[in-house]
């Protein structure tokens, strides 16, 4: 047997720190960096990015999710571990050298992409990086202290390097290099630290097709979602130009950032549920899906609505009022906060584990023909609100498509959900920072003091009507310490 997994509650808590500085490097780096490059700059590297990740989508086929089910199911035989591990990487080294080839083939034949050919070849080195890295044994193993640790210190180096090197709008391509060291160079460690975890010597007697049909599932999964969540950027910068692409971006910059935090809880649970269903502990599991759904509902609602109300205010501190532009796609982007929330706890740590992948590949595909379609039609009249609608209408899609999917198990999601109290604390928390607004203040002020007073409310109010998840929340985090500081 292999060492114990460490606690839920740790991975939730490693996962959070591990999300909060995936979100506070952007915060720190992107008001600066937004200035410095203007929305061309910024729309440049969005472009690019979110172009290579299609070439990363099909280097990747659907290992990231898939090994992390297929790691957890056998992390306790050091020997079944290291072959699988192998024959996922071997499939992943072989599909990402192919990958290079076709896309060295589009730098050299098209023009948009010829014209940006280092930013393209710097960015696309994530490509083999994530090949390499292996994340989904680590997170497989629930080794989220070392994926914490590894990724803060490579975050805080691309921190200080952001405000070292950018001074200029023509350093877009040093802010493309720094953005890849911040989210894929610790991926040479993961490959690096291997050998504690897996055998290493070739074991031979592979068994590469016992993978290909889940591996080809999980990519069609990967290519739906990888189609609505970048074609926005993708067919702005063909249909509109790179400006719209950086006020596109930093709406979407802000809501990424927001969705991280909501989904940073959920995304421990995939090994943990596929352990569980697999040993057959169905009570545990759907225990631990009800909270987690009851969780993500509690934050990511007033999230929301907070920031629809004050989208002005954090665009202007975030960016500056050059992207003044970005406020009505916040807007109408914002309510994916909540969808992809949603969607993350039913169809990837709900429906994955219990074998519905199949059902979470329609969904997906559902949302991306939606994408398409309304981007096609919108975008050329309403540029970047276009895609925000399609965007919003393409999450609805795939929400809606699972619920009817798990209509019969829908209460196990919600039963410990109280509507009310989260409606009414919501209402409660808008109504005393609203007239904030007609204060003449900065956009940080504002943002602070609105925030206390929304949030405050928010939350006193769920203490007060006794929601049993915020009052475990509370006495865990400040009623134990308190007790411990006394003692």
């Amino acid at each position: 047997m292999r060492n114990r997994s460490p606690s839920v509650r740790f991975n939730m808590v490693m996962n959070a720190i591990l999300t909060m500085s995936s979100f506070i490097f952007p915060l720190i780096t992107f008001p600066y960096v937004s200035r410095i490059l203007l929305p061309l700059g910024t729309g440049k590297v969005n472009f690019v990015t979110s172009t290579v990740a299609y070439f990363a989508m099909f280097s990747q086929l659907g290992i990231p999710t898939y090994g992390v089910r297929a790691c957890a199911r056998v992390r306790d035989d050091r020997q079944a571990l290291s072959r699988t591990v192998q024959e996922l990487l071997i499939i992943n080294l072989f599909t990402c050298l192919l990958t290079y080839l076709v896309f060295a083939g589009a730098i050299l034949c098209v023009p948009r992409f010829r014209a940006e050919y280092k930013l393209f070849i710097i960015i696309g080195l994530s490509i083999g990086l994530n090949a390499l890295g292996v994340e989904w044994l680590y997170r497989a193993l629930e080794q989220y202290r070392y994926i914490t640790v590894r990724s803060m210190i490579f975050k805080a180096v691309a921190v200080g390097a952001t405000f070292l090197l950018i001074h200029n709008p023509s350093d877009y391509v040093i802010y493309g290099a720094i953005s890849i060291f911040a989210a894929s160079a610790s991926n040479v460690l993961n490959f690096w630290n291997l050998r504690k975890h897996i055998t290493l010597k070739p074991l031979g007697q592979y068994h590469f097709k016992k993978h290909l049909s889940m591996i080809l599932i999980f990519f069609s999964m990967s290519v739906a979602s990888t189609v609505y969540t970048n074609l926005d950027n993708v067919m702005l910068g063909m249909m509109r130009g790179d400006i719209d692409v950086g006020y596109y971006s930093a709406a979407v910059k802000i809501k990424n950032i927001l969705i991280s935090l909501v989904t940073s809880v959920s995304a421990v649970l995939l090994p943990r549920a596929s352990y569980y269903v697999d040993q057959h502990r169905m009570d545990e599991f759907y225990q631990i899906i009800r909270r987690t759904m009851h969780f993500v509902l509690l934050l990511a609602l007033p999230m929301t609505v907070y920031f629809m109300l004050f989208a002005q205010e954090g665009i202007l501190l975030l960016s500056g009022s050059a992207y003044l532009d970005a406020v009505r796609p916040m807007q109408i982007i914002m309510p994916t906060l909540l969808l992809v929330g949603m969607t993350n706890v039913i169809g990837i740590q709900m429906m994955v584990p219990l074998g519905q992948e199949k059902h979470v590949l329609f969904s997906e595909i559902a949302g991306a023909v939606t994408d398409l379609v309304l981007n096609w039609i919108l975008i050329p009249r309403l540029a970047s609100v276009g895609a925000a609608i399609g965007t919003l209408a393409a999450e609805t899609v795939v929400l809606v498509w699972q619920s009817a999917v798990l209509s019969r198990g829908k209460a196990h999601l919600y039963r410990d959900v109280s509507w009310w109290r989260l409606l009414t604390a919501t209402a409660l928390g808008t109504a005393a920072c609203l007239w904030v607004k007609c204060l003449s203040l900065g956009s940080f002020w504002m943002l602070v003091i609105s925030a206390i007073l929304f949030f405050g409310v928010y939350a006193g109010i769920q203490l007060a009507t006794k929601e049993p998840l915020v009052c475990e929340l509370f006495h865990q985090i400040v009623v134990s310490r308190l007790k411990r500081h006394k003692s």
